[in-house]
């Protein structure tokens, strides 16, 4: 098999099946045990050397980054986003870095705070990062018609859908009152569109996130593997 996705339910990976099913592309998968901390092993570490989650492994070799793993599909797989002599690629690429480059590193400083600052720390530093991610969440609910075709859903709708997600989620320990998708109704016309996708179907029943995993999310409850 040409592709193979290193994937935890309810991680980053998601948006890469996502793509893959939407992309109709031909992949296998190898579940990273997170309980066992498989993505700091030796074994994983050879494909990804900073040991998180996802890798895709490709003709052309491990790629990481889960930004750099869909643009990496999108270019030849097509479809899936503007391509580079698309009039319209500028306009999408720097939304997407949005997503990629600001939005995802704030939802891992909000989710994995203690990696960052000590203990005494978390609650103001959760709480800044929140913020910081809500006006990013509200520049991106602005630009939507520069990155999202409603015709034709891709890697951004795939990754904001995501983003999404994992704040009315995580950490489960938080004061998440802040979050409601419904400040940000573009990204929540994004969010139902890619939950009504069959690409969808197959994330819901192999990383057990249930009917409504973007517009009403709940936690996983995977067949095998863990989120946490």
């Amino acid at each position: 098999m040409d592709h193979v996705l290193h994937y935890a339910p309810d991680n980053a990976s998601l948006i890469v099946r996502l793509t893959l099913e939407q992309g109709q592309i031909p992949y296998e998968t190898r579940l990273v045990d997170r309980r066992a901390k498989a993505q700091r092993g030796a074994a994983y570490r050879a494909l990804n050397p900073k040991g998180l989650i996802p890798t895709l492994e490709t003709p052309e070799g491990p790629i990481f980054e889960t930004g750099a793993i869909l643009l990496w599909l999108a270019d030849r797989h097509g479809e899936l986003f503007p391509a580079p002599a698309s009039p319209a690629r500028g306009k999408a690429l720097k939304w997407f870095f949005h997503l990629s480059n600001t939005m995802h590193p704030l939802a891992r400083m909000m989710f994995y705070g203690e990696t960052y600052v000590d203990a005494a720390c978390l609650p103001d530093f959760y709480r800044r990062s929140a913020e910081h991610f809500a006006q990013a969440a509200t520049l991106l609910d602005g630009a939507v018609a520069e990155w999202s075709d409603p015709d034709a859903p891709g890697i951004a709708d795939f990754y904001a859908a995501a983003l999404m997600r994992w704040p009315a989620l995580y950490p489960r320990d938080a004061d998440r009152s802040w979050f409601d998708l419904a400040r940000w109704p573009a990204l929540a016309r994004v969010a139902a569109r890619v939950e009504g996708l069959p690409a969808c179907r197959a994330l819901q029943s192999a990383e057990g996130l249930g009917d409504t995993p973007f517009t009403a999310p709940r936690y996983p409850d995977p067949p095998e593997g863990s989120a946490l």
